[in-house]
């Protein structure tokens, strides 16, 4: 398989610095030489270009949007690039920087497949907007602006409209969702799978119960994007927004392993590392863990 790996070193999007250092880490810790030792040919096409822009001027594009203006061209040029590798029979794989990046990685995705499907697994619903964040961080709004629902210069980002549908959407492992992102989710009818829910159903069985609505839908691609703060605060210190109560790492594991041997997911994002929070790298290790098996699977079902 074809793989394109493409780093995004941003943090304007949670207003914290360090993510923007995740890329390089990942890179340091071997991430390319681990891909490639599960037999795929992995293209490194290295770092989007993030400018640098002074804290004093977060604001000025505005009133409620936090860095509006770099984030809209990185993810735009983020975008491009995860729509050319899919153009050319290769597989994104984004690496991190924080959240805010999944707007581009959905928009690139969206224009390549006719009828897209998000899988979102996250401690966050990422479904606020300017109007409904109490931060004014963007890395809580790329979900909502992929739906359409934000600010037009989010939602229009790269071509205009939705991104994808809301019946398309699949938010796994919420626990730390604010009033606003509750009434969107209530009003846009998202398959929300919260970790109360998964606790109380199980796992298994919610898994699989994802895995057959997607089949049963006419969506032709999907994108999966991996927050690591989805995985509990004990075992990932080096993560901006931890909670607690989240996944183990075998869980993890298998919830990757479920949605990856469908054949169905056509792109992915890994985010959310900060390497300065870390503590003697196990986060960071966490991550390569996880990027191994992703394409053990991806080799498997290849095969």
């Amino acid at each position: 398989m074809l793989v394109s790996i493409i780093g995004v070193p941003i943090n304007y999007g949670c207003d914290r610095k360090g993510v923007e250092h995740g890329p390089i880490k990942l890179r340091e810790k071997g991430i390319v030489e681990v891909i490639k030792n599960r037999n795929h040919q992995v293209y490194d096409l290295g770092n989007l270009y993030i400018p640098l822009v002074p804290e004093s001027e977060k604001y000025a594009q505005h009133e409620n949007l936090k860095y509006l203006k770099p984030i809209i061209e990185a993810n735009t040029n983020l975008s491009h690039l995860v729509y050319s590798a899919l153009s050319s029979n290769s597989f994104p794989f984004i690496i991190g920087g924080d959240h805010s990046l999944g707007l581009g990685s959905i928009s690139g995705a969206s224009k390549y497949y006719d009828n897209l499907a998000v899988i979102w697994i996250d401690a966050h619903g990422d479904i606020n907007t300017h109007e409904t964040s109490p931060s004014g961080n963007i890395h809580g709004m790329p979900l909502a602006a992929a739906l359409g629902e934000g600010d037009p210069s989010l939602t229009n980002l790269y071509f205009n409209g939705s991104k994808v549908k809301s019946e398309n959407v699949y938010i796994i492992g919420a626990r730390d969702l604010d009033k606003g992102e509750i009434e969107l989710a209530k009003k846009l009818d998202l398959n929300l799978y919260t970790m109360d829910t998964i606790r109380e159903r199980g796992l298994e069985e919610v898994i699989d119960e994802i895995v057959g609505k997607i089949r049963a839908s006419n969506v032709d691609g999907v994108h999966l994007s991996f927050d690591i703060d989805v995985l509990d605060k004990s075992l990932v210190p080096g993560t901006g927004t931890p909670v607690k109560n989240g996944f183990n790492v075998g869980e993890a594991k298998y919830i990757l392993e479920q949605f990856l041997k469908t054949g169905l997911i056509g792109s992915m994002d890994l985010v959310e590392l900060n390497p300065t929070l870390d503590k003697e790298d196990v986060t960071a290790d966490i991550c390569i863990e996880l990027t191994d098996w992703t394409f053990e699977i991806l080799g498997k079902n290849r095969n």
